[in-house]
Formats: structure tokens, sequence, C-alpha cells
């Protein structure tokens, strides 16, 4: 999408306390209906198109941000602290902390409200304003259906991700036109009911293709249906629907991982949808960070300093234990292709550097390995193995220094200094569509099948000459193999949190691999808090109350 900044007064009024301030600055078109209403923007059709892309751009509070990777990739099996997250600062406790550890998880948690609950009312608000106008727009016959799809596919998302996070929610199809004391607490069942028939109507007609790179299509459509499918275990359909995109739209694995990531491959053949950041920084009301998060502080070591290639070192989120151990990386791509280990000398200054080491030799080596003192003995580098890093239980005992996820690495930012990228957020890909197919198949019995899909993606996976060593049989499929699989391919993509969510798995999993959030893990937590500012906002009290447990 073309991403251009602009200004539209009033066009959400937001469901009780969300803030007019997380939609007025932003959209997908150059078109700037200046001063324009909610009222007179969709009377148009040029308005109306820049109403619905604005309704894309909710997604950036969430996918590429730190906020969105707290949320929906942390208090996991696969995840924890490092050491610039979960400090406490000048106001207690960052918000990050409790969504990665559960302790002091409370109803004020601040990044619940302003990055999920917020601007997920404020899309659908806007969407239901688009669709009561849709008929006064002065639309084409062609074009109004296309518009329609768009809009009720983005609604079903974002109550998706609302009805995901926090169970009974408030639910409305009529969009806010005045400041709301009320809400309700819908069943999950009905919220999922009107997903399904947004779903529906989107599938039947949205295009297969856009050339507006970023718009929902009706394979985006099919794709999110299969996992909002398999979410309530509607397991045939997910199946189907998952297959149907495998088949039928031209989208393939790419040969190599690792080609996935490049900057310059970003729009590829696996990439189903994405949610896309402008290559102008000041258009996108946030850049991707996702690039410095997952990265270790490597440039206070010998030998090192902070460049463009090398990353922005966040230092906040650090791989557990059991994530690096699912890895055979003698077999399996993947590991090398996610990870980074090894760091090149970069000081130019010889003197920082230990004697004898030469510019672009290694400075750093982190290994998920232990590394004897006979192998050590000699080494001009830095060396952290295992044992380093974490306790004998997991726990870290390093939390600057770490195989740090690449990823999302971005090496065209224009200096050392600038923290945005404007890589874009791999949102659905093929790879996850064989592993929905995968899990689907599993839940009705069909092992074989869920082999087959399985052995797709790792075929793809496996390192030249290894292929048959990454094939698995039907009898080493289980749901807990799939979730080490989809951790394996998916990590850091922020579907983890869901994915233990919807198997039932997130406090088993988060109790047996990810020691600084097992204490504090509770069976209440497969739920968020409702957020407090909104309980108090309410006159009805008693109907509107909070999730257990919080």
């Amino acid at each position: 999408m073309n991403i251009k900044k602009f200004s539209i007064k009033k066009i959400v009024p937001f469901l009780l306390v969300v803030s007019a301030s997380v939609s007025c600055k932003k959209s997908l078109e150059e078109f700037n209906p200046s001063g324009a209403t909610a009222e007179s923007l969709f009377k148009t059709p040029e308005g109306f198109e820049s109403g619905v892309n604005a309704a894309y751009t909710y997604n950036r509070n969430l996918y590429g941000k730190e906020e969105g990777y707290a949320l929906l990739e942390m208090g996991t099996d696969i995840w924890t602290n490092a050491a610039f997250n979960g400090s406490t600062g000048v106001n207690g406790i960052f918000p990050q902390t409790p969504l990665t550890t559960y302790q002091g998880l409370i109803s004020d948690n601040l990044w619940v409200n302003t990055k999920m609950w917020q601007p997920c009312y404020a899309a659908i608000n806007l969407v239901n304003t688009a669709l009561k106008s849709i008929n006064e727009a002065g639309l084409s016959a062609t074009r109004k259906p296309v518009l329609e799809g768009e809009l009720r596919f983005l609604r079903a998302w974002y109550y998706y991700h609302l009805v995901e996070t926090f169970g009974n929610i408030h639910f409305t199809l009529e969009p806010t036109e005045s400041m709301v004391t009320t809400a309700n607490r819908t069943g999950a069942e009905t919220v999922y009911n009107q997903i399904f028939a947004d779903l529906d109507f989107a599938v039947a007609n949205l295009p297969n293709t856009t050339a507006d790179y970023g718009r929902a299509t009706k394979p985006v459509a099919e794709a999110f249906l299969a996992k909002a499918l398999l979410t309530r275990g509607r397991h045939q359909e997910a199946s189907n629907y998952a297959k149907k995109v495998i088949t039928d739209y031209g989208f393939r694995l790419l040969p190599n991982y690792a080609d996935l990531w490049k900057m310059n491959n970003q729009k590829n053949a696996e990439v189903i949808w994405a949610v896309n950041y402008s290559t102008n920084l000041a258009f996108n009301a946030g850049s991707n960070l996702g690039h410095s998060l997952f990265l270790m502080e490597y440039n206070t070591l010998p030998g090192m300093l902070r460049d463009v290639e090398n990353g922005f070192p966040n230092v906040r989120y650090m791989p557990t234990l059991h994530l690096l151990q699912a890895f055979n990386e003698q077999n399996d791509a993947r590991y090398n292709a996610s990870f980074k280990t090894v760091w090149y000398a970069n000081q130019p200054d010889a003197s920082k550097r230990p004697p004898g080491m030469n510019l672009g030799d290694t400075a750093v080596l982190v290994s998920k390995k232990a590394i004897p003192a006979a192998d050590r003995a000699g080494k001009k580098y830095t060396i952290y193995d295992v044992n380093d890093v974490y306790g004998a239980n997991g726990t870290p005992k390093d939390r600057f220094h770490y195989v740090s996820l690449k990823k999302f690495d971005d090496p065209t930012r224009a200096s050392a200094t600038e923290p945005q990228s404007s890589r874009d957020v791999f949102v659905i890909r093929l790879a996850e569509l064989y592993l929905v197919a995968a899990e689907a198949q599993f839940r009705l019995g069909k092992t074989d099948s869920a082999a087959y899909f399985i052995n797709e993606v790792r075929k793809r996976a496996a390192l030249p000459g290894r292929e048959a060593a990454m094939q698995i049989a039907p009898t080493d499929v289980s749901l807990d193999f799939i979730l080490d699989e989809r951790a394996r391919e998916l990590a850091g993509e922020q579907v983890r949190w869901y994915d233990l969510k919807r198997t039932g798995k997130l406090v088993e999993r988060v109790t047996a691999y990810n020691p600084d959030a097992k204490p504090n893990i509770k069976a209440f937590h497969v739920l968020r808090p409702i957020p407090q500012a909104q309980l108090d906002a309410v006159t009805n009290k008693k109907e509107f109350i909070q999730n257990d447990g919080y």
C-alpha cells in the first residue's frame, strides 16, 4: 500500500474511553479530506477508499511493535526476559513485565489497554461506521462488494484478537456515534458466529490477487478462516481451507528458509498477508522494531561497536533454553537461519580489540552447547556457552548475552543510531497453513496426513543431504510435536501466545519450559484482564465485570 499521512477529524467516536489520538493520524492513501467528519468522509468514493485504508493501519499498533511482541509472543514457552525487559521504572513495573512473567498482571496494565483493547475497538468502530454508510458512498457496482469484503475481513480480524485475548467481550455491529457509558459481555460463540459470517462474505467477494500490497484478498480471508476454524475446533473445515490456500493460488514455500528474511526479498511467493511499512519512516507512525528486541548487547564487548549490519540492541527478549534445544541444527537449516551466534570484529580502533584480533575476525561466540575449557583456551574472542547463559533448570544467568533471533534484522537502516525499520511484518505465510492443516488432521485422528503436511515444511527446512533425517513418521506426531514444529518455523512471528491458548497448553508448557514465568502463571491467565479504565468508565458495572482471577 502507498502509505501516507493524513488527518480525519472525528473519524472514530470511540467505544468507552478509547483515546481519540489512536486513529486520527494514519492512513494508507495520499488523499486528505481536510477537516472531514466521519459522516462526510464516507459520502464519496475517494473518502470511502481512504477510510477503508485507515482501517488497516491499526495493525501497526501490534505487529512489529514491542508491545505487540509482549502481548502475542511473550509469556510463553519460547521467550523470556532479557536484561532491559522487566526493569522497574519511575512509575513502577514497566507494562511488559507482567506480560512476560505473569507477575503482577493486573487490570491497570497499560499495554493491554492501549495496544490491544483500544486500537481493536477503534478499528471495529471505523469498520462499522463505513459499513453503515456504504450504500451512500457512490461506489461502483464492482468496487462496492470488494471494499465491503475488506471491511468485513478486518472486523473479523480485530474481533478475533479481542475474543481470544479477553474471552467474553463487548460486541456490536453498530457505529458508536457518541460517548458510550454501558457495555456488554457477549459470549465467544456469538462473536465467532459473526467472525465466520464476515469471513464468508470476504471469501465470496474479495479478488484472488491485488496490485495493492497489504490488502486482504480471497486467499488471505481463507487463510485466516482456516486459523479461526482451527481455534474453534472445526477441524475438517480448517483443513479444507488450509489445503485450498496451499494448492489454489500459486503460493509456494521458498526453497531456502533464510531467503524469507532478506530485506530485498520481502514480497515473496510465501507471504500470504503482511503488514507493510514504508521506507519513508515518517509515514509509518512508528515503524517496525522487531529487529532490535531480540538482539543481545554485543556492542560493549571487546572488538565490537554498534553498527548498522549488527543491529540496534534493545536487549528485551531472549530465547528460553527449550526453544534453542528444540532445534537439531545438524539437520535443520532453520536454526542458523533464525539465530545469530557469531559476531565479527568491527571496532576500527585496534587498541579496543583483543591483541591479535583483526577486523572481520570472530569477536564473540554464543553457543547453545557447553564449550569445554580446553576448547576455550587460547581463543582471542569472547565466548558464552549454554552454562554461562542458563542455569541447570533453564533460568537465565546472563540476560545481556545470548543467542539472538536475527529473522527481523534490517541492514538497510540509515544509521547505527536509527532504531526504526521499514521491514514488513509477515502476518500469515504459507508454511503456517501447512502446520494448520497438520494440526487439523491430527485432531481428526489422521496422523499420516498430519505427518505429510509437517514433512512438507521440514523438507524445505532440511540442510542439503539431510532431507531423510528431517522426515517424521505418523507415530511421531503429537500435539506437543506440532507446537515444537511451530516454534521452529514461526518463532518470533507473533502467534505463540494464541497457539498455546488454542491448544490448551499455555499453563502446562510455560510451567515446563519458562522458569521465569513458572511461579506466577495460573489457569486464569489464558485470558488477559479487562482494562481497568474500561471497567471504571461504564455505568453498568454489575454486568460488565472483570475476568476471573484479576
